[in-house]
Order: structure tokens, then sequence, then C-alpha cells
């Protein structure tokens, strides 16, 4: 019954709430827990301290205000005279950029190709006037006779050079052939650009771009140039070419220089015969092309419409005889 002798209903003021273990133990401990607890540790104070700065010794001066200067007239027309010498140069400079390109398109013709013929050097001041390649713009089929006729063409003006010196060595020889040399070097002038640009070049635009117009015009003007060689070879004499006749004329007062107009004679031969199988060789070749005589009608009617210089001059001819009807009706 011993379990039933605790009252639990008991007062509980003789309790002591102290008197537990602990309690006990937390009050006879020597350390103030309190006391260590610090709110502001000390690595807080170490972030925010740094170097401090000495305060300036230096006494402080009061603003001063500068007074504003106004440029003066003379010196305002000094800057805008610069800025306007420097918008001249630079003006200048854009014109000259300007030409020097116009200068390029121009020399690279209308393919936009650079000239290349004659073979100039770049230094020369004459620059090339035509775009030539035979590999690039001839069809395989036709290079060899392009070539052919290139080939005479030089041949013709070595001739017409070497009639010229042997017109000169004639007229040392003999005073009355000073006729003879200056229509010899008439004949080099002419004949060698002429030569090249009449019958030379629209070959090459004939079998460029089988232009029908440009076959036609070659055979006419060719034909011709045939003539003229075969003429030459013959050597009449006063016409300023070492031919046959002229050459064994000169035979009998120097046979050295008859010698010399001999060998030009035949090289004058030689260009009348090669003139002639080659413009058998062209025809047959048109023959096996699509170029007609309609075709040529129609090129040349197109190229005339199309012409800037016939459009100008038919456009001035217009407005001349519109001002006189006009004036005429007043």
């Amino acid at each position: 019954m011993s379990g039933f002798d605790s009252n639990p209903f008991a007062d509980s003021s003789n309790v002591n709430p102290f008197q537990d273990p602990s309690v006990i133990q937390v009050t006879n401990s020597g350390v103030d827990n309190i006391e260590q607890f610090n709110p502001f540790p000390d690595h807080s104070n170490d972030s925010l301290a740094g170097p401090t700065m000495a305060a300036s010794t230096t006494p402080s001066q009061p603003a001063v205000l500068q007074p504003s200067t106004e440029p003066s007239p003379q010196a305002t027309a000094a800057v805008a005279q610069a800025s306007l010498l420097r918008q001249q140069e630079e003006l200048e400079r854009k014109a000259a950029d300007l030409d020097r390109r116009e200068q390029e398109l121009q020399s690279r013709g209308p393919t936009g190709k650079e000239n290349n013929w004659p073979p100039l050097p770049r230094s020369f001041p004459i620059k090339p006037c035509f775009y030539q390649d035979f590999s690039e713009e001839i069809p395989l089929e036709h290079q060899r006779v392009c070539k052919m006729i290139y080939y005479l063409w030089m041949f013709s003006c070595v001739t017409l050079f070497l009639n010229l010196l042997a017109s000169l060595a004639y007229f040392t020889t003999y005073a009355a052939a000073g006729v003879d040399f200056g229509l010899s070097i008439l004949w080099l002038i002419l004949f060698t650009p002429c030569s090249f640009l009449c019958w030379y070049r629209p070959i090459y635009k004939a079998f460029k771009s089988d232009s029908s117009f440009s076959f036609f015009f070659f055979f006419f003007v060719f034909f011709c140039q045939a003539a003229v060689f075969i003429i030459q070879a013959v050597g009449i004499p006063k016409w300023g070419n070492s031919g046959w006749i002229t050459s064994f004329t000169a035979m009998s007062t120097n046979k050295a220089v008859g010698a010399i107009m001999m060998v030009v004679a035949s090289f004058f031969t030689i260009c009348a015969v090669l003139s002639v199988i080659l413009l058998k060789m062209v025809h047959s070749q048109y023959r096996r092309t699509g170029a007609s005589f309609q075709k040529a009608q129609q090129e040349f009617s197109q190229g005339v419409i199309t012409n800037k210089t016939f459009q100008s001059a038919a456009a001035t001819a217009a407005s001349s005889a519109a001002q006189g009807a006009f004036q005429g009706n007043n």
C-alpha cells in the first residue's frame, strides 16, 4: 500500500523548483553566458575599417570667373577660309578619283575588259585601243583563218616599211625618184592603220559575233586591198611602189638598189597571193555560217538607229526643220 501513501493532491508549496538537477548544474558553472554574448562581432568592425585620409591643409581658393573672349572678325574669316580650302582640296581629290575611274572604264572598252592591243608599256602615254584574244573570243574553227589574216596584216606593214627604205635607196641614186620616196611615206602612214581598221578588225568581229554586216564589209574592203597589193607588186613608176617594173628600171642605174627593190617586189607579190587565198578561205567559212545579206541589212539598220551620233544628228535636223517651218508660218 506504500504506492498509495503519496498524496497527489498534496500542497506543492514546500517543493523547491531550484532543486532540479539541471538548474543546479547551470547555476554552479563558473561561466557567465550572458557576458559572453556579443551582438557586435569583431569581424564587422574589421570589414568597415579602412585607412583614414588626413584632412587637406591647403587653404581653399575662391572661385574666379574668367571673362569670355569673342574671336575677332579676322580670326573668324581665317578659320572660314581654311575650312573652304579644305573642302576645295577634298572636292579636287574626289574629282581626280572620278576622272581616273572614268579613264579606266574607257580603257576597258565595250567588252568590259582592259584593252591589250597594241601591246604598249604602261608608262607609255598612249594606251591600248582594242581588246584582242583569239583563244577567248574567236571560235576554234575560225581561229586559224583569223590568225592568218592578222599575220598578213603584219607582213604587209613590214613590206610597206621596206618599200620606204627601197624608195629612199632609189632616190639616193636617181634624183628623179623623189616622187616615189614621198608616196612611199604616204602609203606607210595611210595603209598601216587603215588596213587594220578596215579589213582586219571587221573580219575579227565577224568571226567573233557571226556578224553578217562585218562579213560583207570585209569582203568589199579586202577585195580592194587585194587589188592594191597586185598594183604594188607590178610597180608602176611614179606611184611610190618598189614593184617589178620599178625594180628592173633601177637595175640599169644601180644593181644593188635594183636587187633591194626586187626583194620588196617579191614581198608585194606574196601579199597579193595570200590575200586572194585568204579571201577564198573566208568566203568558204562564211557560207557555212548563218550570215546572209538580209541579216546584214538588219544589222546595219539597227546599228544606225541605236547609234548615238545618228540620233543626235537626227534630233538636230528635226529641230532645225521644225524651227524653219515655224518661222515660215510666222
